[in-house]
C-alpha cells in the first residue's frame, strides 16, 4: 500500500533530493514517461517509505488502506477456504505484506512490482518472516504471465493510481485471471482530487475541479518528471472496469473508525469523519454460468 497523494506530494524528501525534484507541473504524461518517472521514485523511496509505514503495515499483515480495513475482517476477496492452494496475483505489492499474509493463509502468490527498490524491502520481510513470495518485476499494464493462471488478483493501493492507462490493467488483469476470479484493488477515494492533500482545516476546501484529470506531476529543473500520480473520475473508474469485460460487484468506502487518532499522509480523523478517503472496487471475470444465472433470475420471456 502507497501513500496517494493526489494534490501535493509531501513526503519522500530523500528520493526528491535523490531524483532533483525542484517543482509541480500540470501536463499530460504518457504511459511510458510515467512508468520511468515512478520506477525511479519508487526505487529512490524505498527505504524511507518502509522506514515511515512499514510498521503499519507489518511484514505479513493485509491492510486495505489508512481505515485500516483488514482482509481477515472484510474478506473482500471470499472466505478462506477457496482461497487456500489458490494461485492469486498481488499487483503492485511493494514489500508483500498483503501476499505474504495471503500465503500464511494457504495461498498461493505471486507478488508483482515495477520498482526493484520495493522488490528488495519484499525481499528483506522474506528472511524476516521465513515465508518467502515469489516475486516478479514488471509494468501492470503489460503483465508477464498467461491468459487465465490466476484464481484471484488484488491491489490494496498499488499500481493503479500510478499508471498513466488505468484501462490496460483492467484488461490485463482480466486475460490473466479464470473464469469466476475476483479482482479487488483500493485507490485513493476520486472525490479526494478535488481537495488540497492536507489532514488539517485547509484539506476541508475544493481547490480544483473533480473533473480535472491533469495529471499531478513533480519535476527536475529539465522538466523531467520525477513522480506522477493519475485522477479518475468514479465514473472512469467504472468505465475502465466494465470495458476490460469485468462485472463490478461493490464499492466499499471505509469509514473512518472512531477510535483511530493517527494521521496517513492526508488521512486523518478531521477528514475521515466528513468524507471518503478510499475507494475499493470488487469486480470479478465473469464465469461461464453468468449467461445462465442471468436467464433464470430474470424468468422466461411473456
Amino acid at each position: 500500500m502507497s501513500t496517494p497523494p493526489p494534490e501535493t506530494h509531501t513526503g519522500g524528501t530523500s528520493a526528491e533530493t535523490l531524483l532533483g525534484t525542484t517543482g509541480i507541473a500540470r501536463r499530460g504524461v504518457g504511459p511510458a514517461e510515467s512508468s520511468a518517472a515512478n520506477r525511479a521514485w519508487w526505487d529512490a523511496d524505498a527505504d524511507d517509505y518502509q522506514a515511515e509505514h512499514g510498521a503499519f503495515l507489518g511484514d505479513d499483515d493485509f491492510v486495505w488502506c489508512p481505515e485500516r480495513l483488514r482482509e481477515q475482517d472484510a474478506r473482500l476477496l471470499g472466505p478462506p477456504g477457496p482461497l487456500r492452494g489458490a494461485r492469486v496475483l498481488e499487483v503492485g505489492c511493494g514489500a508483500a505484506s498483503c501476499a505474504r499474509w495471503l500465503a500464511g493463509e494457504g495461498a498461493r502468490v505471486v507478488g508483482l512490482d515495477l520498482s526493484a527498490g520495493m522488490l528488495r524491502q519484499a525481499r528483506a520481510a522474506d528472511r524476516r518472516t521465513g515465508v518467502p513470495v515469489p516475486l516478479v518485476q514488471a509494468d501492470a499494464g503489460v503483465l508477464p504471465f498467461a491468459d487465465g493462471v490466476f484464481d484471484a488478483a488484488f491491489s490494496a493501493f498499488g499500481a493503479v493510481p500510478f499508471v498513466a492507462d488505468a484501462g490496460a490493467v483492467m484488461r490485463e488483469v482480466a486475460r490473466v485471471l479464470r473464469p469466476g476470479a475476483p479482482w479487488v484493488f483500493a485507490v485513493n477515494h476520486p472525490m479526494r482530487w478535488a481537495f488540497p492533500d492536507d489532514p488539517g482545516p485547509d484539506g476541508l476546501t475544493v481547490s480544483q475541479s473533480y473533473f480535472d484529470r491533469t495529471p499531478y506531476a513533480e519535476v527536475d529543473d529539465d522538466g523531467r518528471v520525477t513522480y506522477v500520480e493519475h485522477h479518475r473520475t468514479v465514473g472512469d473508474r467504472v468505465d475502465d472496469v466494465v470495458s476490460a469485460g469485468l462485472v463490478l460487484e461493490r464499492l466499499v468506502e471505509p469509514e473512518w473508525p472512531e477510535d483511530l487518532d493517527a494521521q496517513w499522509g492526508q488521512w486523518s480523523p478531521l477528514r475521515g469523519a466528513l468524507f471518503p478517503g478510499t475507494a475499493i472496487f470488487c469486480c470479478r471475470r465473469p464465469g461461464s454460468g453468468d449467461a445462465a444465472q442471468r436467464s433464470s433470475t430474470l424468468g422466461p420471456p411473456p
